[in-house]
This record gives structure tokens, C-alpha cells and sequence, in this order.
């Protein structure tokens, strides 16, 4: 049930551009170990005028953000694996380097989301 949303800064390049979101989700669902339609994904592009760092020059720092909602939480050290493949294989899929893609675990979902207004509770 993961459901991955994703936003890149600036435009991707040559065959990373080709259905990214595609990409994504076959390299995501693939590190989860979900089925076909198991893993979801929602993706989104920041133009570089709209992102900075501080002291960085604009288009020098080329980021893929990547929030990850999931049933349940994985244990510490699963958890560590998990997230560093995830950032090898969304990189791969956006034609970044893993250093550039940076996740973010949301709380567990459940008893907080509702798939057709059925609340998840287990």
C-alpha cells in the first residue's frame, strides 16, 4: 500500500523523461516487494525558480524529494536498507544520483487513512 509522492526540482533528461512516474513506481514497487497496483505514486515538478538553497547558485542543486506513507513502520535497520535502495532505485528511474534524492517517512497510516472511506486498520 505504499503511496509515494514525489517532486523533482527542474526539467529530467533523455530517457529519464519518458514516464517518469512509471518509472518510479515499478523501481519503487520493486524495493516494497508489492504486487501490480500495489505501489503508488504522485509526481510533481518544481521549476528551479521555484527552489533555492542558501548560497547555492539556482539550477546547481538538481533534488527529488520523496514522501513515503506505508501501513506500518519498518524496524530501524530495515528501515536504513529500505531507504537507501529506495534513493539508488529513484534515482536511477530520474537520472539522479541517489545523493540528490531525499525521503521523508510519514507516520504509519494506519488508523488514519481511508481508501473509499474505509478506514485501514491493520
Amino acid at each position: 500500500m505504499p503511496i509515494i509522492q514525489v517532486e523533482i526540482v527542474g526539467k529530467l533528461r533523455g530517457k529519464a523523461g519518458t514516464n517518469p512516474a512509471g518509472k518510479i513506481a515499478d523501481a519503487a514497487g520493486e524495493v516494497f516487494r508489492t504486487a501490480p497496483g500495489g505501489t503508488w505514486v504522485r509526481l510533481r515538478f518544481i521549476p528551479f525558480k521555484d527552489y533555492a538553497e542558501n548560497g547555492v547558485p539556482p539550477g546547481g542543486i538538481r533534488p527529488v524529494f520523496v514522501r513515503v506513507l506505508k501501513a506500518k513502520a519498518a524496524a530501524p535497520e530495515e528501515l536504513r536498507k529500505e531507504a537507501k535502495a529506495l534513493a539508488e532505485a529513484v534515482g536511477k528511474a530520474c537520472g539522479r544520483p541517489p545523493g540528490n534524492v531525499h525521503i521523508i517517512y510519514e507516520p504509519p497510516a494506519t488508523g488514519r487513512i481511508a481508501f473509499g472511506g474505509v478506514l485501514l486498520k491493520k
